[in-house]
């Protein structure tokens, strides 16, 4: 039952939340980690009075076009086909509009053609083999996405695979201890530097679960979004994560701000974390508390069971749009070359691009 106290307490808390998000906007744009240049590209967008999507898309395209990123666009880690297969999803606040693609072969900025599904359609989302013809008939040129760097790296996972009795139809040796499996590789692969062959048996044996979100607010109070990725690697043909799912790897709401994520996808589309993380900040939350909300969903999924847990990470971002905003990790970091480093997320509030640590909710 709710009483008279309650309904006055519960809108004194919604008022007061809304005085919060009401106040003064300004240029920010805030990304995953591997977002400092797109950070800054935006930026520049907004400085000079274009459009907060305009802002976002142009600065994602840094890392879809960029081969050396092997989580998003160009030079993506593939399928366990050997393809690449592309995700996308855009929000524009001021419009209240969105558009995404997903499984989308042979387009490196698939980021763009969501934008096409958004503007030059009624639907929200296209897939595989129509979101392809979709962008061909719109100009874009059909190429490989596949590098050498990231077929080596495919081909290393391939080799590296065994089945319940050990064995593997492809070669011998991977599961040998590191320094014999390097050497089995300089013998396979014997015009291959050691840099490369030690990256490729690093993506083999720990595959990414990368991705680029970005946020961005201008000085009118106007906020938008998109999210790209190549998705997980080596995934099963036309598996698709969280990324061009709005509510999940994206949400936008122009009278609150908007959410993001990089990471396991399958646990974000399980929370809908993009749209929790928004509707918490609608109700009252910071944007850290909302997005470490959104991580407890996760964590109550696996019963708290920091074993399972340990598994898998998953990054939220969240822009309010008053300007305030955070970044928050299941995990309080990784471990990379031996070293737990923190997990962080690119920021620009008009200056120089850079990296803040993220809040967290389970440290290692």
């Amino acid at each position: 039952m709710i009483t008279r106290r309650h309904w006055l307490t519960g809108t004194a808390a919604a008022a007061a939340a809304a005085q919060t998000i009401q106040g003064a906007a300004r240029n920010i744009v805030v990304a995953s980690s591997n977002g400092l240049r797109a950070c800054a590209r935006a930026m520049e967008i907004l400085k000079g009075g274009g459009d907060t999507l305009d802002a976002v898309i142009a600065g994602v395209n840094i890392n879809e076009e960029d081969p050396e990123d092997d989580s998003v666009g160009y030079g993506g880690l593939p399928n366990e086909e050997g393809v690449v297969e592309l995700d996308a999803s855009v929000m524009h606040g001021p419009t209240r509009r969105g558009g995404s693609v997903a499984g989308l072969r042979g387009i490196k900025t698939p980021s763009k053609v969501a934008r096409l599904v958004m503007e030059q359609t009624d639907h929200i989302m296209l897939v595989g083999e129509g979101a392809l013809r979709f962008a061909k008939a719109y100009g874009f040129r059909e190429e490989n996405l596949l590098t050498e760097k990231s077929r080596l790296a495919w081909l290393v996972w391939k080799r590296s695979l065994r089945d319940a009795g050990g064995h593997n139809n492809w070669s011998d040796g991977l599961d040998a201890p590191p320094s014999k499996a390097t050497a089995e590789l300089r013998r396979m692969f014997p015009g291959v530097s050691d840099e490369l062959l030690a990256y490729a048996w690093d993506r083999a044996v720990n595959p990414p679960a990368g991705t680029i979100n970005c946020l961005a607010l201008n000085s009118k109070g106007e906020i938008s979004g998109v999210t790209t990725t190549s998705g997980l690697a080596w995934k099963i043909p036309g598996r698709v994560g969280d990324s061009p799912i709005l509510g999940a790897g994206l949400y936008v709401d122009q009278d609150v701000g908007g959410a993001g994520s990089t990471g396991r996808g399958e646990e974000n589309i399980r929370v809908a974390g993009a749209h929790t993380i928004v509707e918490n900040l609608r109700h009252g939350m910071t944007p850290k508390e909302a997005c470490l909300d959104a991580l407890k969903r996760i964590a109550r999924n696996y019963d708290n069971d920091r074993e399972r847990l340990a598994r898998f990470d998953i990054s939220f971002y969240a822009l309010r749009k008053d300007g305030a905003y955070a970044g928050a990790s299941l995990w309080s970091g990784a471990a990379r070359r031996g070293q737990l480093r923190p997990r962080q997320f690119a920021v620009n509030d008009g200056d120089r691009s850079r990296l803040e640590n993220c809040g967290y909710l389970l440290e290692r």
